[in-house]
């Protein structure tokens, strides 16, 4: 979908788009509305509200001309943007698949200044991606048509505004597509080989770890994960130095289990399909790397992906192994299913002692437990220190990929310390999610702020929402994005 912004603000409805489209504040319809459709969005009940739509046709210029009205909810709602992006969402939505392939996006007598009209825009593409390269028997109405915005009555600052936003969506459909993808397209290697692929020519800085190397390093507990895949195991770092010389950066980890069966704990078979997306915290790492970099965040950051495939042959680590990891610490395999956390640990001793950040945070779909306590509404989010764990929340708040703070405590270690190694892979049933972030937490080096972000429930949807379709939803790309403008660029 190409967008062609026009900053002549006296367009109205000039161009030869299939559809002219406005956006409307709850209960303000634009002047420049004719009094046909203003009357008909009143007998047709449209009141504005976020994501509500109405259609009708009205002769201009000797030509009947089919214009759409897209509800934006109260103009001074505190989340406002979040609305907006709802309204850009609800047209792509409409028209993505319909024949329509252009639509005029009339902004005359909007009242929006360019943030809000970058939101709109934003919305309309991240609910317009679709990932159809494997689809052959698409019938023609199931198939995307739409292929052009053009923007009229741009406010000032417009361009500038959406070149930003288009670098957040460009990370977030990079994140999307590498969780969409199956598991025999994208594997450690080949996730490695993609981001090589995007990252050419950006600036970015990446290190690649291949078995051999990670063998040396002592990551044992990372390598024992994959020991059982024929795919063998990868660690990539993204760095990127936006920010002061010698400042310290700020550290992104994602869990990269690019397909888990569970291993010789193997998972019940129905839905077993779903695991390719058990990467989903290293496509937000990585999606999260590309928006920043393409924006030229004024930040010194760095994100590393742990990247492994579980999988149950004769190689496969058992039950009862005790592995060793990079820290020295020891671990007694208890369930192989548990294996993020094994892939984590490694990965976020090795970003502590390579890099040395001020402040690190891991993302991993990590447990089933928090899709029970949260759904799919909410990340959970565990961290030794509150301005960190605050910041996150405020990022989760204002990028919309909300986050819902969880404890951690001394109470809770003592139910993943092992009889015969310093700890287990995993606790009893109770308080899942809190044992396995209490794992996480004794391989970061004191004093070093830290964050987990469990989003197993975030990653893949199965219904579509204001801003995605059923699949994929690129969680966690806007909410690093944002936690960096805020906190870390601020």
């Amino acid at each position: 979908m190409k967008f062609e912004i026009q900053t002549d603000a006296s367009a109205n409805g000039a161009t030869n788009a299939d559809v002219i489209a406005h956006v409307v504040d709850k209960g303000a319809m634009p002047a420049n509305v004719e009094a046909v459709l203003r009357e008909g969005a009143e007998a047709a009940r449209f009141k504005g509200t976020a994501g509500q739509m109405f259609e009708g046709f009205v002769e201009r210029g000797g030509k009947v001309r089919r214009f759409a009205l897209a509800g934006a909810g109260e103009a001074g709602a505190d989340d406002r943007m979040a609305k907006l992006e709802k309204a850009g969402g609800a047209i792509a939505s409409r028209y993505n698949a319909s024949g329509v392939k252009t639509v005029e996006l009339n902004f005359v007598d909007s009242g929006l200044d360019a943030a809000g009209a970058a939101a709109v825009m934003l919305g309309l593409r991240l609910r317009g991606w679709r990932y159809d390269i494997y689809r052959t028997t698409q019938k023609d109405e199931q198939k995307v048509t739409l292929e052009k915005i053009v923007v009229t009555g741009a406010p000032g600052g417009l361009d500038a505004a959406w070149q930003d936003a288009d670098a957040v969506a460009t990370g977030v459909e990079f994140a999307r597509e590498l969780v969409t993808e199956p598991a025999n397209v994208i594997f450690p290697v080949s996730f490695v080989e993609r981001c090589q692929k995007r990252f050419e020519g950006t600036g970015a800085e990446l290190t690649v770890l291949d078995e051999d190397e990670m063998e040396k390093l002592g990551m044992k507990a990372l390598l024992g994960v994959g020991q059982g895949s024929q795919q063998p195991s990868r660690v990539l770092a993204i760095r990127w130095n936006g920010g002061a010389d010698g400042d310290a950066p700020t550290a992104f980890v994602g869990k990269g289990v690019t397909f888990d069966s569970g291993g010789i704990s193997i998972k019940p078979g129905a839905g077993m399909e779903d695991m390719k997306w058990d990467m989903g915290g290293s496509a937000a790492v990585a999606g999260s790397m590309l928006a920043m970099v393409k924006r030229r965040a004024k930040a010194n950051i760095v994100g590393v992906v742990g990247l492994a495939e579980n999988m149950p042959d004769g190689a496969a680590q058992r039950p009862s192994d005790v592995v060793k990891s990079m820290s020295g610490q020891t671990i007694e395999i208890i369930n192989t299913d548990a294996e993020g956390r094994l892939v984590l640990c490694d990965a976020l001793h090795w970003t502590q002692q390579t890099f040395k950040p001020k402040r690190i945070v891991d993302l991993a779909t990590l447990t089933g437990a928090m899709i029970i306590s949260l759904g799919s509404e909410h990340g959970g989010v565990f961290s030794n220190d509150d301005t960190l764990a605050d910041d996150l929340l405020a990022a989760g708040k204002g990028s919309g990929d909300k986050l819902w703070r969880f404890p951690l405590s001394p109470a809770y270690d003592k139910l993943i310390d092992s009889p015969i190694a310093d700890m287990k892979n995993t606790g009893p049933r109770g308080a899942g999610s809190i044992t396995a972030a209490q794992f996480l937490q004794r391989f970061i080096a004191k004093g070093t702020p830290w964050a987990h972000c469990d989003i197993a429930g975030m990653v893949w949807a199965d219904k579509a929402g204001s801003t995605y379709d059923k699949g994929a939803t690129g969680y966690g790309v806007r909410l690093i994005d944002r936690f960096v403008r805020d906190s870390v660029e601020g």
